[in-house]
């Protein structure tokens, strides 16, 4: 399978092939004519006199690899200038010279040009000097047909050359001015991300390396085995928070994954188990056959039912709650109910819910929140699979 980059690259020489392979067929059908008509400017026989039932050959012959030569113009201009030399002492005909010349504009220096142009003057002028001396008039003319054959296919070249150049300069200019656009916004983004990082790690870790600390001095000092426990759940749950956070703020300095691994549905009871040793009554249910589901599946699902039970703690801790996961072929389905409780006294930043929303929806998801009647409170999310 050709790759995309080659099939462009392809498309680019087939359109520069575009105007040698027009030239060919106009100097090809030039020769297929010249039979009857005659050889050059001076006074020769034709090709039916000079080479008899052969001329139409040595015509298409010729006429052939003044093709080739025109076709190949685009890699190697010498031989276009061959090729014009050759059709224009052979036939005569102004094809190969205004080819030559076009080309030599186009694709080759301007000494190169200089040089051309006084092959093809010094050659029209010789013969007209050759044949009629002494006759200004036919060096005058010889002179004026040198300067319109070799001039005019060179200003086109020279105006088609200088075009390609500026349409050049300005792709490249471009491409420059996304290039740089694309850098800012990087490192936008990357500052953005270090000013995130730096405001969670000064604020946020600092607190929960505080309450770590606070909860380990008591459970040294627990005055009953109740409060001991307590506070050696603080301290590891405050732990996996410090572990979670700079991992997340690896991700916010540098734009990576964190090394990290991240939770999935396996790491779900854990969590569950954590909630009850915070005093939570919990229960969990699973419908279908355990499965394996992709990793952005599992961990978004495990997501949904970890701000699920952080509202709970909030604003409802001494309500029963049940956990029910559905595994079934087609995606993966979570449901997070608690019953009515007495309001809790934690604030929240009221982005939870919203941003599991996000989440789900991403994946081709559904996602539900909302107060039951009973007084409860219901979150559900489906994810495809």
């Amino acid at each position: 399978m050709l790759r995309l980059g080659r099939v462009k690259d392809l498309g680019r020489i087939g359109e520069r092939a575009a105007v040698p392979a027009l030239l060919a067929v106009a100097v090809l059908f030039f020769s297929f004519l010249a039979p009857g008509r005659p050889t050059g400017l001076l006074d020769q026989p034709t090709l039916d006199e000079r080479y008899g039932q052969w001329a139409l050959v040595y015509a298409g012959v010729v006429g052939t690899g003044c093709a080739i030569g025109a076709l190949v113009a685009r890699r190697w201009q010498w031989p276009v200038s061959v090729f014009g030399l050759v059709a224009w002492l052979t036939f005569g005909s102004w094809a190969g010279l205004l080819t030559a010349s076009y080309y030599a504009a186009v694709a080759r220096r301007r000494v190169l040009l200089g040089c051309f142009a006084t092959i093809v003057f010094v050659s029209y002028l010789g013969a007209a000097l050759t044949v009629y001396p002494f006759r200004i008039e036919f060096a005058m003319w010889a002179t004026l047909s040198a300067a319109l054959v070799v001039g005019l296919p060179t200003a086109v070249g020279l105006w088609v050359r200088e075009r390609r150049r500026v349409f050049a300069g300005l792709v490249e200019r471009a491409a420059q001015a996304e290039r740089e656009q694309q850098a800012r916004g990087e490192q936008a983004r990357a500052q953005e991300r270090a000013r995130i990082a730096r405001e969670m790690h000064d604020v946020v870790a600092h607190r929960v390396s505080l309450m770590v600390l606070y909860a380990g001095a008591i459970e040294v000092n627990a005055p009953d085995q109740e409060t001991a426990t307590a506070a050696t759940l603080i301290r590891t749950t405050g732990r996996d928070a410090l572990v979670e956070l700079r991992a997340a703020l690896g991700v916010l300095r540098s734009g990576e994954t964190g090394q990290a691994p991240l939770p999935t549905l396996s790491d779900l009871d854990e969590l569950l188990e954590q909630s009850r040793a915070a005093g939570i009554e919990l229960v969990r249910h699973d419908e279908g056959e355990p499965r394996t589901y992709p990793a952005t599946v599992e961990r978004t699902a495990y997501r949904v039912v970890q701000e699920a039970l952080t509202n709970v703690h909030k604003h409802a801790a001494d309500a029963s709650t049940s956990v029910v996961v559905r595994y079934l072929p087609e995606g993966l389905g979570v449901t997070v109910r608690n019953g009515p409780g007495v309001s809790g006294t934690l604030p929240g930043s009221g982005t939870g819910l919203a941003g599991l929303r996000e989440r789900v929806e991403l994946l081709g998801g559904a996602f539900e929140a909302g107060r039951r009647l009973d007084g409860g409170f219901l979150v559900s999310a489906w994810l495809p699979q």
